[in-house]
């Protein structure tokens, strides 16, 4: 990608709005299916005892070299190239700034169609590089603990910007097949794709899967579906769907472990409780010990932290091969929590381990320029709310601020 010309202030690199307007009335190819692509192929003229060669031409030079020019594409005639330029684009969303905490972690900023703005971050670990995508602008579900939930739902992303997020990342990081050089001749640096950005995944659920589907592709991008894990807050009726027709990982937004408790922060909730959860997990197609579900749980000081539930916690879950994840809240403004001590995180870890259950607790990473979990929040959306008025909408009777607690209503 080009170098940006606008200077760099306060670490973030800022990119100029392009003039030209937005698509330039083209097919944009990325986003397609392979069986949508043999068909726009074949109604551009493409003769259709070609069409399967063609679509695996094309698709390794979008996917697997990350060619965005139709004249790069050599093992293609000229006329056909031409034809194709004609008749198409390979578009992705556009990048309007990139942040890079101290820890490495890099948060973007990147423009979509209707001028609206999602974030991505990428995470860099000595084994892997895990990017963190949005399948949303904005998010239906209101958690109240989540920077993304204050953001109203804009509208839900095509397969073509949730795919074309990877795309770019992989442009920023330099991550594509590189002219005669094998795949896998070089570690990956986007080597995991965690579905835990802005939005509810199984909420987008067909866009969702189809830019899965390219992303895990043999031919192109080619992540294994046991690096690709879906994050979300208990759409319990697209969960097996999930495991069938993705077969991903499968993460779950779990954070408390009573009903009462759970309404109020993870409001879906109300539609299927932490039974109904429960039993859609056991479900679960993926489900083994060797494929474990994620349980994703925020620690919140006061809330959700205590002994009794943790130890709630690993009686809810017995039966299910499954990890804990404990993570430690991270503040944005205007949150009404804070963060459970470090000793309590530990005590808590500590139950759940000792009842045989894994229980990491997550290094928060990029905190610096808002990237870490439950953080990001589109810039042209970040109006402020006050701790009060989050508390409120999200039905809380008492909010803790600094060592105070203070009334909210709505209960």
């Amino acid at each position: 990608m080009t170098e940006p010309t606008a200077p760099i202030t306060q670490d973030v690199l800022t990119f100029p709005r392009k003039d030209a307007p937005e698509g330039t009335g083209k097919v944009n190819l990325v986003g397609l299916t392979r069986d949508g692509l043999r068909e726009v192929l074949i109604a551009a003229g493409t003769p259709e005892k070609q069409a399967k060669m063609r679509v695996g031409q094309v698709w390794q030079w979008i996917y697997q070299k990350g060619v965005r020019d139709f004249a790069e594409m050599t093992n293609l005639a000229k006329d056909y190239r031409a034809k194709l330029d004609a008749a198409f684009e390979i578009r992705l969303p556009e990048l309007v700034t990139k942040q890079v905490s101290d820890d490495g972690t890099r948060k973007y900023l990147v423009r979509i169609a209707g001028g609206h703005e999602v974030e991505i971050v990428y995470i860099p670990e000595t084994d892997r590089g895990t990017l963190c995508v949005s399948s949303q602008v904005g998010c239906t579900l209101t958690c109240s603990f989540c920077h993304t939930g204050t953001q109203k739902l804009v509208r839900n992303l095509t397969a073509g910007e949730i795919v074309g997020q990877i795309m770019l990342a992989r442009d920023d990081l330099g991550d594509w097949t590189r002219a005669g050089e094998g795949m896998g001749e070089r570690p990956r640096l986007v080597s995991n794709i965690v579905l835990m950005g802005m939005g509810e995944p199984l909420y987008n659920f067909d866009a969702v899967r189809d830019a899965m589907k390219i992303a895990m592709d043999g031919e192109g991008i080619s992540l294994s579906r046991r690096r690709i894990t879906l994050s979300t807050s208990g759409v319990v009726p697209e969960i097996a769907r999930a495991g069938e027709e993705i077969g991903c990982m499968l993460a779950i937004s779990f954070h408390a472990t009573t009903n009462e408790t759970r309404d109020k922060l993870v409001p879906i909730n109300k539609r299927w409780n932490i039974e109904d959860l429960l039993e859609a997990l056991k479900a679960y197609p993926k489900l083994s010990n060797s494929e474990r579900i994620t349980f994703e749980y925020v620690m919140l000081d006061g809330v959700n932290d205590t002994d009794e539930d943790a130890r709630r916690l690993v009686r809810l879950i017995a039966g299910i091969p499954a990890k804990i994840n404990l993570i430690p809240f991270n503040e944005w403004p205007g949150a009404p929590y804070r963060r459970s001590s470090p000793e309590r995180i530990k005590a808590f870890a500590n139950i759940i381990y000792k009842a045989g259950y894994a229980s990491p607790i997550r290094k928060p990473r990029g905190e610096d320029i808002m990237a870490a979990c439950g953080q990001l929040k589109s810039a042209t959306e970040r109006a402020r709310k006050s701790r009060a008025e989050i508390a409120a909408e999200a039905g809380l009777g008492e909010v803790r601020i600094g060592g105070y607690v203070t009334g909210a209503g709505g209960e």
